[in-house]
C-alpha cells in the first residue's frame, strides 16, 4: 500500500469532526500517515526495544517491566488507536483529541492516567508544528505522532545506555523528558531566526529592497506560529506542576519547573524577535523614505539651478530687433554676446552649487555646518 503524501507544511486546513458528532467518535484524516508501533520497555537493569510491533505484542509486554513506552507514528489506523485505548483504559474523549490534531497544548487528568498535548516544531522554509499526544499511566507512556520523525532521539539514547536517572525513574519522568525535548527543540529554530533577523537588519539598513519586506513578513508569520505553539505550553506545564495527580510524583514536579522556565524563556525570545521584525518594517519604510528624500533633494537642486538659467535663456530668446531701437538688446550684435551669456549661466550655476554645498544641502558638509568643539570640550551647535 502506498503511503499518503505528507500534508503541505505551512498554512494547512485542519480537519474536524462534523458538527453534532457524538463525543469520542474517532474520524481519521484521509491525508494521515499510516500507523506503526514502536515499543520500549525498561527498568533499572533491563531494557528492550522493538519496532513494528502489533497490539497483541503491546498487550503481552504490558506489566513485564516497570515502564512501557509505546510510540505510534501516523494516525490513519483508527482501529489500532481504539485497540490501544482498550488495552490501557484510555478515555474516549482523549482519544478523540489524539485524532483531531488541531488541539492546543494542554494537560488533562483522568481517573488513572494523564493526557498531555504538546506541539513539536517542524523546521523548514514554511514553519509548521505537529501535535504530539502523550498518555501517562502508572506503568506506561503512550505517544502519538502525526508522522515519523521527532526530537526524541536523545531520550531514546539515554534509555539505551542508561544515562542519567531516566531508567531509575517512573513513567512520569519519561513524560517530563519528552516534554523537555519538545521545548528544547524550539531553541535551535529561534537561534536560526535570530541570525536571519541580524542579516535582514543589515540588509535593510545598507540596501533596502522591496524583496526584503516580503522576507520580513514571512519571518513575522513564522514567529506568530511559534508564539501560538509555545504560549500554551506554559499553562500546560504549570497544570502538571499544580495538579495533585497520583501519576506525577512530587520529585518529577521539581523537574517540570525547569520546563516551565524554558517555556517562559522561549516566549521572551519570540516576543523580542517579533519586536525586532516589526522594527525592521519601520526601518525599511524609513530607509525608503530617506532614499526618496535624497532623490527629491537632487531633483530639487537640479531644478533650482536651472530656474535662473532658463530665465537667462528665455530672456535672450525673445525676438527683439536691435536695429529698430538702441534699447532692444544691443548685446545681441556684440561680438562676445553669446560667450558672455554662457559665462553668465555658468557663473550663476556655480554660485548656487557653492551655496548649497556650504549650507550642507548637497555634498560633504561645509566647515560652517560641522559641529564645533567648545573651549571646555563640549559640542556646540553648527553655525548657520
Amino acid at each position: 500500500m502506498t503511503e499518503p503524501a505528507a500534508p503541505h507544511r505551512g498554512r494547512r486546513r485542519r480537519r474536524r469532526a462534523p458538527p453534532g458528532t457524538a463525543p469520542g467518535t474517532l474520524l481519521a484524516d484521509p491525508s494521515a500517515h499510516l500507523s506503526s508501533l514502536n515499543l520500549i520497555s525498561y527498568g533499572d537493569a533491563e531494557f528492550d526495544e522493538r519496532g513494528e510491533v502489533s497490539v497483541a505484542d503491546v498487550e503481552a509486554a504490558k506489566g513485564s517491566r516497570p515502564v512501557l513506552w509505546i510510540n505510534v507514528n501516523g494516525l490513519a489506523d483508527v482501529a489500532l488507536i481504539e485497540s490501544l485505548g482498550n488495552v490501557f483504559g484510555l478515555h474516549g474523549l482523549a482519544l478523540e483529541d489524539v485524532v483531531n490534531v488541531h488541539q492546543r497544548p494542554k494537560a488533562e487528568a483522568y481517573e488513572d492516567h494523564v493526557f498531555i498535548v504538546t506541539r513539536m516544531a517542524l523546521p523548514g522554509s514554511h514553519l509548521d508544528t505537529e501535535q504530539v499526544s502523550i498518555f501517562v499511566g502508572d506503568d506506561f507512556v503512550l505517544t502519538f505522532q502525526e508522522r515519523p520523525g521527532d526530537c526524541f532521539d536523545l531520550v531514546r539514547d539515554r534509555l539505551r545506555h542508561s544515562r542519567g536517572r531516566i531508567r531509575k525513574s517512573g513513567p512520569d519522568y519519561l513524560a517530563y523528558a519528552l516534554i523537555d525535548a519538545v521545548l528544547d527543540a524550539y531553541f535551535p529554530i529561534l537561534e536560526e531566526y535570530g541570525e536571519r533577523l541580524e542579516r535582514l537588519e543589515d540588509a535593510v539598513i545598507s540596501r533596502a529592497r522591496p524583496e526584503l519586506i516580503e522576507e520580513v513578513h514571512g519571518m513575522k508569520r513564522n514567529l506568530l506560529s511559534l508564539r501560538r505553539a509555545i504560549w500554551p505550553h506554559r499553562e500546560m506545564v504549570n497544570e502538571l506542576i499544580r495538579d495533585e495527580a497520583s501519576v506525577v510524583s512530587g520529585q518529577t514536579r521539581v523537574y517540570l519547573r525547569d520546563c516551565y522556565d524554558h517555556a517562559i524563556q522561549l516566549m521572551d525570545i519570540v516576543e523580542t524577535y517579533r519586536e525586532i521584525a516589526s522594527g525592521l518594517v519601520d526601518i525599511y519604510l524609513s530607509s525608503m523614505s530617506a532614499r526618496l528624500n535624497d532623490i527629491m533633494k537632487v531633483l530639487t537642486v537640479i531644478a533650482t539651478v536651472f530656474i535662473p538659467l532658463s530665465f537667462i535663456a528665455s530672456l535672450y530668446g525673445m525676438n527683439f530687433d536691435p536695429d529698430a531701437s538702441p534699447w532692444n538688446m544691443p548685446e545681441l550684435t556684440w561680438r562676445f554676446g553669446y560667450p558672455l551669456a554662457l559665462l553668465l549661466m555658468a557663473a550663476v550655476a556655480g554660485v548656487l552649487l557653492a551655496y548649497f554645498v556650504r549650507r550642507g544641502w548637497i555634498g560633504p558638509f561645509g566647515r560652517w555646518t560641522r559641529q564645533r568643539p567648545g573651549a571646555s570640550g563640549e559640542t556646540l551647535p553648527p553655525r548657520r
